[in-house]
């Protein structure tokens, strides 16, 4: 095979040479005690990025977003809400239920992922104590989607008012912002926490980053080290996130563009149902009407496009750092031809 166009997933690219370059130069020391020069500049980084005064670097968003709630839900059976298509309550294990008995109340999304505001002050309740709303932005299963500033104020308020912190999954944050036209500051403005991904939209090979007050980050220190996640000579890694924060961030509207451009196509192919004015980042979610979803993935894999599938009828592409405007171009036809052979389901 000639050339592969992996559209599964933002996590699949590979570090730049830049990237790998600032990853040979870096100075480190062992992170668990606080040593290493390099984990500790992205730290302080990344905070500044949305506004917050300190941050905690960990392996991934999984483990981010299980640091946050078991620091926030501090006694045994404290709840949290999240929303019904989070990556919380779908891809992430329930570890938070699993691993710290903390019950998670599930809030009805809409296609973009907003929870009214008046769910969330439905759920929270005194007793079991719900402390914690957990929102999402971008939303992944929600086809991308990027929820304004005026959104996130909404449901922030409302938390607050019914006596919650708030914990942003800020996965990917910043295709937000760049689609949005502003700063991930401004979009978590009146979040209590906020986790973020380097290795998603950002391109760095791994590493996530937890983000809040200083005791609030002092403290998840300790459950970080609880889950295993305290590293060594992380700035190994960290330095690829620095990198990333430095010169990848400006690039993500080339994403959008081409995510855009291969909705823009695939509404126009056989046996596909999508809304392709539902596409505002890098994710392009859209339905298969009359074929078979795992066929067509390993038909399409044969032609050498990959993609990722969350049911046997939905399909997800994601376009990143290693996806050009020139590859998705000759993925387009490759498409269209898999399409069009697929027998009738």
């Amino acid at each position: 095979m000639a050339r592969l166009i992996d559209l599964r997933s933002d996590t699949t690219t590979r570090p730049t040479q830049g990237m790998r370059d600032a990853m040979a130069r870096a100075e480190v020391g062992d992170d668990m005690m606080g040593d290493d020069p390099t984990t500790r500049a992205l730290e302080e980084a990344a905070a500044a990025r949305v506004g917050k005064e300190a941050g905690l670097f960990v392996p991934s968003g999984t483990m981010g977003n299980l640091v946050a709630l078991l620091t926030h839900c501090v006694a045994r059976g404290d709840e949290a809400i999240a929303g019904s298509e989070s990556h919380i309550c779908n891809h992430e294990g329930m570890g938070s239920s699993a691993l710290g008995g903390i019950p998670v109340r599930v809030a009805q999304n809409d296609i973009r992922g907003y929870i009214q505001p008046a769910d969330i002050k439905a759920l929270a309740r005194p007793w079991p104590r719900t402390v914690l709303a957990c929102i999402e932005n971008t939303h992944n299963r929600c086809a991308g989607a990027a929820l304004t500033a005026t959104e996130m104020r909404e449901m922030t308020r409302a938390a607050h008012e019914a006596g919650l912190q708030v914990h942003v999954d800020g996965a990917r944050i910043f295709n937000a912002a760049a689609a949005l036209e502003t700063t991930p500051e401004a979009l978590v403005a009146d979040a209590d926490t906020v986790q973020f991904c380097f290795s998603k939209g950002l391109g760095a090979p791994v590493g996530s980053i937890l983000t809040g007050p200083r005791e609030f980050i002092d403290r998840a220190r300790l459950v970080r080290r609880t889950l295993g996640g305290s590293m060594r000579q992380s700035g190994v890694i960290a330095a690829a996130a620095l990198y990333a924060l430095d010169h990848h961030v400006e690039r993500l509207v080339e994403d959008h563009v081409n995510a855009r451009r291969l909705a823009s196509a695939l509404v126009e192919m056989p046996h596909v149902r999508m809304d392709p004015a539902g596409t505002d980042t890098n994710i392009v979610y859209f339905d298969l009407e009359g074929v078979d979803g795992p066929l067509f993935r390993e038909r399409l894999a044969a032609e050498g496009v990959l993609c990722s599938g969350v049911s046997p009828t939905r399909i997800r592409f994601v376009t990143h750092l290693d996806v050009s405007a020139r590859d998705v171009e000759d993925a387009i036809p490759l498409i269209a031809g898999v399409l069009k052979g697929l027998p009738a389901a």
